[in-house]
C-alpha cells in the first residue's frame, strides 16, 4: 500500500466527518423550533458521516421512539 492512497483515505474520510457535523447542526438549528434536536456527539457524527442521509432520517426516527 502506499502512503499517497492512506491519505486519500484518511482525507476522505475527514472530509465525511467534517460535513456530517455541519449537517447535524444545520438539521438543529432548523430542529429546535420544534424540540426535535438530535445530540451533537461522537457517534452521531459517525452515523451521519457514514450513512449520510439515511443515518439521519434513522437518528431521527430512533429520536421519535424515544429510545
Amino acid at each position: 500500500i502506499f502512503m499517497g492512497d492512506v491519505m486519500t483515505k484518511v482525507l476522505k474520510y475527514l472530509k465525511r466527518i467534517i460535513l456530517a457535523s455541519f449537517l447535524l447542526y444545520a438539521y438543529n438549528l432548523i430542529a429546535v423550533t420544534f424540540n426535535m434536536t438530535i445530540p451533537i456527539n461522537i457517534f452521531t457524527i459517525l452515523v451521519v458521516g457514514f450513512f449520510d442521509f439515511v443515518g439521519l432520517a434513522s437518528l431521527l426516527i430512533i429520536r421519535l421512539i424515544g429510545m
